[in-house]
């Protein structure tokens, strides 16, 4: 038979599919998140997400060395405080659990890159990621309230900053505080597409910051909406964003690609929690192999055109890159 076209002929052998792969994943792409609890000498398992672990500040290097060796040159520092109350103070608190972890390994881990997740759900008595004005979330106080945590963040040692809060102006309320503080070096990876999300459960028992009443639907988006997303992803590079974010990652392939397609600046996504603990529970009932979904999700989300991922996956990826499994 006359085929002149025969696709088929660039996967005949593994030398010739990675040589014209399309998608090609790199370590320098993955960030691995950490909750970090305070107090000290903590190294505890987290239920509701198998294979992590809270650390103290005193604690954290452990956990350091560990994505040091995995080759991930990125890490993503979430805060459980010891006390919350109303407004969330433990988040901008100079002695707060994150600033203690920044001061504690900085100075040991030069080569990483340390981004701290920017909000007041994990701080709050309420479990709601702004100040209340009754049963509602006051939009324009709680962004003096973020400005001044991602200062105080940025004073204990943060490259970068990420905020999850998802107020209207917290990127332009972040980027002047910082600007008029001398930090206007410091870039922002702004959640800017988070959806209110049923993929969060499990991180909210890790983080303990499930809302007392009520939800998030007032402020995370629809789940429905595509051209909102791009707006307000709009709004955060007209406000000073680095990088964009979409959150979570699988479910909102489409998101990501919009966004990276739409704008110049680099897109990442974030494989949440829900997509974690759904692999893992399939993995240990012996129904999949997990090596081999993570590695064909985690392509997917570069393919979609996401720059950044990340990951609770990160150190298993980065070794999985390098053993040539994924790349």
């Amino acid at each position: 038979m006359e085929l002149r076209n025969r696709p088929r002929r660039l996967r005949r052998t593994p030398a010739l599919r990675g040589l014209v792969r399309e998608t090609r994943l790199s370590k320098d792409a993955l960030i691995y998140p950490i909750f970090v609890r305070e107090g000290s000498k903590i190294v505890e398992p987290i239920p509701s997400l198998d294979g992590q672990m809270r650390y103290s500040p005193d604690t954290l290097y452990l956990e350091l060395e560990k994505v040091r060796a995995a080759g991930v040159s990125a890490v993503m520092l979430f805060g459980l405080p010891a006390h919350k109350d109303a407004c969330g103070s433990g988040a901008w608190a100079e002695d707060g659990v994150v600033q203690q972890a920044l001061r504690a390994v900085k100075k040991d881990f030069p080569d990483l890159c340390f981004i701290t997740d920017v909000c007041l759900c994990e701080y709050t008595s309420h479990g709601h990621c702004g100040l209340l004005d009754g049963q509602e979330v006051d939009n324009d106080r709680t962004l003096k309230i973020l400005a001044k945590t991602a200062l105080s963040h940025v004073q204990a040692g943060a490259d970068m900053v990420a905020p999850s809060d998802m107020m209207d102006g917290r990127v332009l309320a972040i980027r002047r505080s910082l600007d008029a503080d001398g930090y206007s070096n410091i870039p922002i990876l702004s959640y800017a597409v988070k959806y209110a999300s049923a993929f969060y459960g499990p991180f909210r028992e890790a983080a303990g910051s499930a809302p007392s009443f009520g939800d998030r639907k007032g402020y995370q988006m629809d789940y429905h909406n595509r051209r909102e997303a791009l707006h307000e992803a709009r709004e955060d590079v007209q406000q000073g964003a680095d990088i964009l974010m979409v959150k979570p990652a699988l479910a909102y392939l489409d998101i990501v690609r919009e966004v990276s397609q739409t704008f110049e600046l680099p897109t990442a996504a974030y494989s949440v929690s829900g997509e974690y603990a759904m692999v893992k529970a399939a993995a240990k009932a012996g129904l999949i192999d997990e090596a081999a979904i993570v590695c064909e999700s985690a392509v997917a989300v570069f393919r979609a055109g996401a720059d950044i991922l990340v990951t609770y996956y990160a150190k298993e990826l980065a070794r999985w890159i390098e053993e040539g499994r994924i790349g």
